[in-house]
C-alpha cells in the first residue's frame, strides 16, 4: 500500500507533471478531477477534494457538495495522457464534523456488501472474474434529432463489405456470427487486443487470454483472472478506460453496448464467481451436484429467486434486453446447469479443483455500474445462503439439455428472465429487501435508481423508430 511519501518518489522519479483523481457517476462512468503536481500535498488524503455530486446522479442540489479522497493503493501512470500523469481512484465522503462515506457512492456500496458478507460468518472473501466483450469499429455516427434519427457504425472487417471497391479491401471479411476464435488475416484486432492486454497488465490486471468473439462484425473479448470483488470492481472501471482509449489510439471505436448490431451476437459480462474462508473454498464438494456445496447450491438459489430484480442492477439499460433473445447465446430463462450455455447461471466443468470451483452468471452486461452490480450479485446470493434457497426444489433445474431446443410447451414451464428495462424495475421496486438488509443498499439509492431508470424507459420509448415508418408509414 502506498503513502504520500511513495507517490512524491513516484512522481520524481518518472517526471509526473500531473495528478488525476478519477470517481465514478451513478450510471457507473469515470469522471475526474486534475491538480498539477504542485499542488499535491498530504492534506488531499485527509480532507481530500471537494465537488458537486448532484452532478453526478446522486444527492439533491440542497446537499450536493461532498468530498472526494483519494486512495494512494490505487495510483498508477496513465499511459493515455500527453503529459505525465498520476491516477488515483478512492471514495467519497459527505462533508460534517467528521467527513462520513457518502451511502450510495457505488465503491462504498461494495464495500458494505464485502462487511455484511463477513458478519454474517458466511464468508471472509468473494472472488470474482468478469468476461468483458466489446465490439471494435472503425466509425461509428448517431443522431436524434425531430426530423431524423439515425444509427451508422461499420468495421471493413464486416461481412456487408466484402463487395467494397477499394484498394484497402483484401478480402479477409468475416462471416456474420463466424467469428469465434477466428485468426489473421480475418482477425484484425489481433494485435490491438494484445496491446490493451499489456496496458491492463502494467496496470495490476491479470488477463487470463483475448481473442475473437462469435459476432463477425468486429466482436472482441478479453478475460481476467478471479480477483477480489471490490478489487474487481475497481479493475473493471479500468479495463474499460483502457479499451476505449486504446481503441481511439488506434483510429478506431470501441464500445460494449450489449446489442450494437442487429441480428449479431450481443455483449454480454459473464461473472464467474465463488467465495473463500479463512482460505479454503466454500462452494466445494465432491459429492455434490457438478461437484458444488449447498452452500453453493444456496447462494445459486438466491440468485434465481430476486433474479428480475437483479437484472435493474446487471442490465440497466433498454439496450440489455436486445441481446437476451432467443439464438444467440444469452439466457433468457430463469434456471442453471453444467457446461450449458442457454441457462442464466453455468457451472463450467472445466473447474475442477477446490479452489477453483465456481459458477458463471450470464445475464450481466458492461452496461452496469460494476459497483452496484457485483454488490447485489452478493447480496442476492447471501440473501439465497441465509434462506436456504434451493434451486432445484423450487423448479430451476439443473436443466442439462438445450433450452433454446425445448418444445413451446416445455419453454412455457419455465420462468423466464425480464424482457425489457420496465419489467426489472417493476420487479425491483417490489423485490429488495434482500439488498437493503444490513443497510447495504440505502432505500434513497433504490428510489433514485428507480426514477433515473424509468425515465430513461420513457423517453425511450417516445422516440419514432426508423423500423416503424417501414412497418407502418403507408397505412
Amino acid at each position: 500500500m502506498l503513502n504520500s511519501t511513495d507517490i512524491r518518489k513516484l512522481c520524481d522519479d518518472n517526471g509526473i507533471r500531473m495528478i488525476d483523481f478519477k470517481m465514478t457517476d451513478l450510471d457507473g462512468r469515470w469522471r475526474h478531477i486534475t491538480i498539477p503536481v504542485e499542488r499535491f500535498n498530504d492534506d488531499i488524503f485527509l480532507y481530500g477534494i471537494g465537488f458537486d455530486g448532484s452532478n453526478y446522479g446522486y444527492a439533491p442540489v440542497e446537499k450536493s457538495d461532498m468530498v472526494f479522497i483519494p486512495d494512494p493503493g490505487t495510483a498508477v501512470i496513465d499511459p493515455f495522457t500527453e503529459i505525465p500523469t498520476l491516477t488515483m481512484c478512492g471514495n467519497v465522503c459527505v462533508i460534517g464534523k467528521e467527513n462520513l462515506p457518502f451511502d450510495q457512492y457505488p465503491r462504498n456500496v461494495s464495500l458494505r456488501a464485502l462487511e455484511y458478507m463477513k458478519s454474517e460468518g458466511i464468508a471472509d472473501e468473494m472472488l470474482i472474474g468478469p468476461e468483458f466483450e466489446f465490439h471494435l469499429f472503425d466509425n461509428v455516427s448517431y443522431m436524434t434529432e425531430p426530423q431524423k434519427t439515425s444509427f451508422t457504425v461499420d468495421t471493413k472487417q464486416a461481412a456487408w463489405n466484402s463487395g467494397t471497391e477499394s484498394p484497402e479491401n483484401a478480402g479477409y471479411q468475416v462471416p456474420k456470427s463466424g467469428g469465434y476464435h477466428i485468426s489473421a488475416p480475418h482477425d484484425i484486432a489481433y494485435s490491438l487486443r494484445s496491446r490493451m492486454c499489456m496496458y491492463m497488465q502494467d496496470w495490476g490486471i491479470d488477463v487470463k487470454y483475448h481473442h475473437h468473439e462469435v459476432g463477425g462484425s468486429g466482436q472482441m473479448e478479453i478475460e481476467v483472472e478471479l480477483g477480489n470483488m471490490v478489487d474487481m470492481a475497481d479493475k473493471t472501471m479500468i479495463t474499460k478506460y483502457i479499451i476505449k482509449n486504446a481503441a481511439v489510439q488506434a483510429g478506431k471505436t470501441a464500445t460494449f453496448m450489449p446489442k450494437p448490431i442487429y441480428k449479431e451476437a450481443g455483449n454480454g459480462m459473464h461473472v464467474h464467481m465463488l467465495l473463500m474462508k479463512e482460505g479454503e473454498p466454500v462452494f466445494y464438494d465432491e459429492n455434490g451436484y457438478s461437484g458444488l456445496s449447498k452452500t453453493a447450491h444456496y447462494f445459486i438459489g438466491g440468485l434465481l429467486k430476486h433474479i428480475a430484480s437483479l437484472c435493474a442492477f446487471t442490465n440497466p439499460s433498454t439496450n440489455s434486453f436486445k441481446r437476451l433473445v432467443p439464438g444467440y447465446e444469452a439466457p433468457v430463462t430463469i434456471g442453471y446447469a453444467t457446461s450449458n450455455r442457454s441457462a442464466v447461471i453455468r457451472i463450467p466443468a472445466y473447474a475442477k479443483s477446490p479452489k477453483a470451483k465456481r459458477f458463471e452468471l450470464r445475464n450481466p452486461d458492461a452496461t452496469a455500474n460494476p459497483y452496484y452490480a457485483y454488490a447485489a450479485i452478493l447480496m442476492a446470493g447471501l440473501d439465497g445462503i441465509k434462506n436456504q434457497i434451493d434451486p432445484s426444489e423450487n423448479g430451476w433445474g439443473p436443466y442439462d439439455c438445450n433450452l433454446y431446443d425445448l418444445s413451446e410447451e416445455e419453454k412455457a414451464k419455465i420462468q423466464a428472465l425480464p424482457k425489457t428495462l420496465d419489467e426489472s424495475l417493476d420487479a425491483l421496486e417490489a423485490d429488495h429487501d434482500y439488498l437493503t438488509a444490513g443497510g447495504v443498499f440505502p432505500e434513497r439509492l433504490i428510489e433514485i435508481w428507480l426514477k433515473r431508470k424509468r425515465g430513461e424507459c420513457l423517453e425511450i420509448s417516445q422516440i419514432p423508430h426508423p423500423v416503424e415508418f417501414e412497418k407502418y408509414y403507408d397505412l
